[in-house]
């Protein structure tokens, strides 16, 4: 491994020659079984300031016009490093190739080599296109790429998202286990008319589909600049500008509290956040927290328990869970 490592680091810094400068991205990719997305979301995460992306595999159906994720194939999961300093660019892409050549070394899941291109702010879009099919989530809910037709069926809830570069495209199993619960909640008559708290908005996604399925109205929270600004414009886009608002920062509000908390984020920070998490709910209000990687769940559980959240129901995809809670 030692041998290798040099080589590797340089493969990976290869594409931060060509042009750089203000709107330039270096993209870092690289395909993981989803058993190690979580520890490969997070070496990405300590660089990609531009932000990062899970994309599990799917198969085309309906004519290319829909997909359904195929679990036995590796995600690729991508990161973005701003390129206005190619030195800063490299180091940033060298130090990830590191990470991933130690994490590489445990043999635990197969992890690919690290890839690298430049990205530029004016192609972003066709960039991402690619990859993100109309898609349908539990019975109603379709998530429908702005570049993408699609014939709604009678009672559909179709959103209408352009992800730029900010996570949650309804692709990955933690966001479908969030939207799937919402529709659980809205089917119980829970939703209706409910004021509503993202954390960790991303695209925006999860609080767009909460007041599509009847919630009063939403605020979305993240610590990224780039997925506030993403949330906004996709509440504009499914005419929702008035009732979902978005701001950076994180689950501390200064908001009143809310009916229902929506936590798509990786079981580290949602143990980190659980005070704060049960804070933000009214008594009796529900959380549903998903990104728990099935290894760490118990963890979760016992974090939540402690401080006066109550269990309620589990739901899992392949090894990632989702816990929807309620303050005592």
């Amino acid at each position: 491994m030692t041998d290798r490592a040099p080589d590797r680091t340089r493969r990976a810094t290869k594409a931060v020659g060509g042009a750089t400068g203000p709107g330039t991205w270096l993209e870092l990719a690289v395909d993981a079984d989803l058993e190690a997305v979580e520890a490969v979301s997070e070496i990405l995460g300590r660089v990609a300031s531009g932000g990062t992306s899970v994309e599990p595999a799917f198969l085309l159906v309906d004519d290319g016009l829909g997909a359904r994720v195929d679990p036995s194939r590796p995600a690729t999961l991508r990161g973005y490093v701003p390129a206005v300093d190619s030195a800063l660019a490299e180091d940033a892409a060298a130090a990830v190739a590191e990470a991933l050549g130690h994490l590489q070394a445990f043999g635990l899941r197969p992890i690919g080599e690290l890839r690298t291109r430049l990205v530029h702010e004016a192609d972003w879009a066709e960039a991402w296109k690619a990859y993100f099919p109309v898609l349908r989530v539990g019975r109603r809910l379709v998530i429908r790429p702005t570049w993408r037709r699609n014939r709604a069926a009678p009672g559909d809830v179709v959103i209408s998202l352009d992800p730029g570069m900010a996570f949650g495209t309804g692709l990955h199993p933690t966001t479908r286990l969030c939207l799937e619960g919402l529709e659980r909640l809205a089917d119980d008559g829970r939703l209706a008319h409910v004021r509503v708290l993202d954390v960790g908005c991303g695209s925006g996604i999860l609080a767009i589909a909460a007041i599509k399925l009847g919630a009063g109205s939403a605020l979305g929270v993240d610590t990224d600049p780039i997925a506030v600004e993403s949330t906004l414009a996709n509440a504009r886009r499914n005419g929702l500008g008035r009732r979902l608002r978005a701001s950076e920062g994180s689950v501390t509000t200064g908001e009143p509290e809310v009916d229902v908390v929506l936590a798509n984020l990786i079981a580290g920070v949602l143990v980190q956040l659980a005070a704060s998490l049960r804070d933000a709910l009214r008594p009796g209000g529900t959380l549903l927290a998903s990104g728990i990687f099935v290894d760490r769940e118990d963890e979760v559980r016992r974090a939540f328990e402690g401080v006066g959240l109550e269990i309620l129901t589990r739901a899992a995809e392949g090894d990632w869970v989702a816990l929807e809670a309620r303050r005592c």
